[in-house]
């Protein structure tokens, strides 16, 4: 039997999978009504669950690095330091973690978040280290650079637009090609290649975007 309760889990779930999917289409302007839509909820639905725009995001932003960190806790546990990279990066990009990007700076930064953001860090260095020191990581790769490959390799835009035309019948094969492309980038985390240009990037990409000004 259906409770009320299972039904308001199924619409929240429904609700945060909506907004990430309107968040990779229309960036920091998705709005409340679109992300309803896309769920299939009402409008006062969602805002019986989320008092605000900045809430619901603030919500997505948690669970994002919730996952973030579980898989890099994950990679942590399996002894070889590269499997367990490569485990992370992939589990990351995969979940679509980059999606959050766009709001950077739009929302309020929370304790929670913080507090997430920072273990997370933590964890993503401990990763490379060990890489580094079983010399299987190139050793001008930083922890930022492996966060913001993520970043980028967060979205799909063939993925995003089949979706949205409701080609489902090519999902499967943007999804193999898409993996083909992390398996690529990765590679280019291996040793033996030429120098990457320019100086590591710095912390300040990510906390300066998250910081409102």
């Amino acid at each position: 039997m259906t409770t009320r309760k299972d039904i308001a889990e199924r619409n929240d779930r429904a609700l945060l999978q909506a907004a990430r999917d309107v968040l990779a289409e229309d960036g920091a302007h998705a709005s409340v009504a679109a992300v309803a839509a896309r769920a299939g909820v009402g409008i006062g639905s969602l805002y019986r669950r989320y008092k605000t725009k900045e809430e619901l995001f603030q919500r997505l932003s948690v669970l994002s690095l919730d996952h973030w960190n579980e898989a890099a806790e994950q990679g942590l546990t399996d002894p070889d330091p590269w499997t367990g990279l490569a485990a992370f990066v992939y589990g990351c990009v995969e979940f679509g973690q980059g999606s959050l990007g766009p709001i950077a700076g739009a929302v309020e930064v929370t304790q929670e978040m913080g507090a997430k953001s920072r273990r997370g860090d933590e964890l993503l260095d401990e990763l490379a280290r060990r890489a580094h020191e079983a010399g299987v990581l190139r050793r001008d790769v930083t922890a930022v650079d492996i966060s913001l490959l993520i970043e980028q390799l967060g979205r799909s835009p063939v993925v995003d637009q089949l979706r949205k035309q409701g080609r489902d019948d090519l999902l499967p094969a943007a999804a193999e090609a898409r993996r083909r492309l992390i398996a690529i980038a990765l590679d280019g985390l291996r040793p033996g290649r030429d120098p990457l240009p320019g100086s590591p990037p710095g912390e300040e990409l990510f906390t300066g975007r998250w910081s409102s000004r």
